[in-house]
């Protein structure tokens, strides 16, 4: 979808879909960039993302060809990135603690707690991430997290009050739902 002023495009869905550098950030396609890939697991989505754009930079918390780290959030992060960050895309956890016991046995007995639990309202993670973002987006640079469609307005006004600006895109096909926040 394209992008109207200053508004950050809509991502592509999660993982990314096709190879249009149109579907990341502004700022984004066509340049030397960093990408963090938070909380993500295989490193799934900072791997589409180096695929769309050219000369990435890839920083990730699983071996997708960057440099890993292990770690707390922003923690193990070297110094040198804090203020060059492009774009950060997560998968936090953001199921509420009450609720993870209802998922599919497949999700629940399978993955990790620390992976599933995003604390009584599924946010917990979130916030943290959204205020730890300013110290590392350039300014113009982008923080995207999936959440649950329902909880997409609150997460929104959680990045507002870090100090982002904050849109939603949702993908209805995918069943998709991502908070984008600009520095």
């Amino acid at each position: 979808m394209p992008a109207r002023g200053d508004d950050p495009p809509e991502p592509p869905a999660w993982p990314a879909r096709g190879d249009d550098p149109r579907n990341l950030p502004r700022g984004l396609a066509g340049q030397a960039s960093v990408v963090i890939d938070l909380a993500c697991g295989s490193g799934a989505i900072g791997a589409a993302i180096a695929t769309l754009a050219a000369d990435v930079e890839l920083y990730a918390l699983a071996p997708v060809g960057g440099q890993v780290y292990a770690g707390d959030l922003y923690e193990p992060l070297p110094g040198r990135l804090r203020g060059r960050v492009s774009v950060i895309a997560a998968n936090v956890p953001y199921v509420p603690t009450e609720a993870v016991t209802l998922m599919p046995p497949e999700a629940r007995v399978y993955e990790p707690l620390v992976a599933l639990d995003g604390g009584p309202d599924g946010l917990d993670v979130l916030r943290r991430a959204a205020v730890g973002s300013a110290a590392w987006l350039m300014p113009g640079g982008h923080l995207l997290i999936e959440t649950a469609s329902g909880q997409a307005e609150i997460a929104a006004a959680a990045f507002a009050a870090a100090g982002l600006r904050a849109t939603v895109a949702r993908d209805e096909e995918l069943g998709a739902t991502v908070v984008i926040g600009r520095r």
